[in-house]
């Protein structure tokens, strides 16, 4: 009698398959979340290259036409209003673009805390992973670490991104000091994103409570942020140029962030409003005297104190987040030990 012998096709291997543990399921878990989050970043990337090309097209298309800006022809001002028109619009584009990488670190956090964590503390599910032979600490570590991985590679793409967009020779440029455009490009995103995501853990793991660990993860990562956008310009040394009471100011470099000015008497700084709270000329060159006024002082951050002001406020916003992350540790321990 003869023996019939079957196969079993191979499965396609389920999403996730490459990873192991806890990791692959929180992967599987939440796996239309981060389907949803590539799909939107890539159609960032889509938009800015799109809007830097399409305005591109425009200029280029202007200089073909030999028209110069003091041409008054009616074809030259069309056409010169239309590639101002673009211009326009790709500023537009980049700040909106810029505000929505403000605002992305604390939606991750949000995320973390409610979703990824919160909501298990709150059902107790955590349960069911923690009786499968996954120790507390490693469960949260994989809640961390997805996370993580993805905004490590992610953010960096999208602000290197838009980078390259805000500093195309055809874009009305946003200036690097904007507060949209400097949350936007150098290391300050991701190490944003990555407090935030610290920020979320603890919360989750502190109140045990979805909406209110998503709430307070958007306040204090809220305050971090306003506090750091306050000091900014403290963060790296000022440079200073000093001026003769009764010369003509000197001009600064472009790309400048302006950071004060006021009243030298030697080495002493008085407020600019001092000796011109009077409108009588008289009364000021007679306070000007008494103060013994040299000159006019005014600070100012150049275009190259960008990567100093970036690099200090990425140090301190990772030591937070390792602090974050480490009291995280240290509740968990604590309620679960």
């Amino acid at each position: 009698m003869s023996t019939i012998t079957t196969t079993t096709p191979p499965r396609s291997a389920p999403s996730g398959a490459g990873l192991r543990g806890p990791v692959r399921v929180l992967v599987l878990q939440h796996r239309r979340a981060l389907w949803t989050a590539g799909a939107l970043a890539l159609a960032g990337v889509v938009l800015l290259t799109a809007s830097v090309w399409w305005n591109s097209g425009t200029a280029d298309t202007y200089a073909d036409t030999g028209c110069s800006y003091p041409d008054t022809s009616p074809r030259c001002l069309a056409a010169l209003d239309d590639v101002l028109s673009h211009q326009a619009w790709l500023r537009d584009v980049l700040r909106y673009v810029g505000t929505a990488m403000m605002v992305l670190p604390a939606a991750i956090g949000v995320f973390v805390a409610g979703p990824m964590i919160g909501r298990e503390l709150e059902s107790g599910t955590y349960r069911l992973a923690w009786s499968q032979s996954v120790s507390p600490t490693r469960w949260l570590l994989a809640k961390l670490t997805v996370p993580a991985a993805i905004t490590v590679v992610a953010v960096p793409v999208l602000s290197a991104v838009y980078a390259w967009c805000r500093t195309s020779p055809d874009t009305d440029r946003v200036a690097w000091y904007d507060t949209s455009a400097y949350a936007a490009t150098g290391t300050l995103p991701t190490a944003s994103a990555l407090l935030a995501i610290a920020i979320g853990a603890l919360a989750a793991l502190l109140v045990r409570r979805t909406l209110l660990a998503m709430s307070i993860t958007a306040l204090a990562y809220g305050a971090v942020a306003l506090t750091l956008g306050a000091v900014r310009s403290s963060l790296w040394p000022v440079r200073t140029v000093i001026t003769p009471l009764n010369a003509t100011p000197a001009d600064l470099p472009g790309g400048t962030l302006f950071v004060g000015s006021g009243l030298m008497t030697g080495e002493q700084r008085l407020p600019g409003e001092t000796c011109y709270q009077d409108p009588v000329p008289e009364v000021v060159d007679r306070c000007l005297a008494d103060q013994h006024i040299t000159g006019i002082y005014t600070d100012f951050h150049p275009a190259s104190h960008f990567w100093p002001l970036q690099l200090v406020a990425t140090g301190i916003v990772l030591v937070l987040a390792a602090a974050a992350v480490a009291l995280a540790f240290r509740v968990l321990r604590r309620r679960h030990a």
